[in-house]
């Protein structure tokens, strides 16, 4: 009985992890576990004002069939379009 109940907990474990790398791939867009495709160092962002802001990536979020992605730099998320913004492997 004892055996079996390891053997659960164990699985139980194990589906644990692999759900929390799941969970770490998909909201953390610039700190890959696995993966070390799509990371970017830099960004260059268009304003609508005109103003462009060029600064060191913390972390990233593209959406799923849509062109908006959201980019955080120096502490300061933008919300934007892919035509606005170039994110740069360095």
């Amino acid at each position: 009985m004892k055996k079996k109940l390891i053997i659960a907990l164990v699985i139980i474990l194990l589906l644990a992890i692999v759900g929390g790398v799941i969970y770490w791939e998909i909201n953390h867009g610039n700190r890959r576990l696995v993966d070390t495709k799509n990371r970017f160092d830099r960004a260059v962002i268009g304003l609508p004002n005109g103003d462009v802001i060029d600064g060191k990536v913390s972390s990233w979020l593209d959406y799923a069939d849509s062109d908006v992605v959201q980019v955080t730099i120096d502490g300061k998320t933008y919300l934007t379009s892919y035509a606005n913004v170039v994110l740069i492997d360095d």
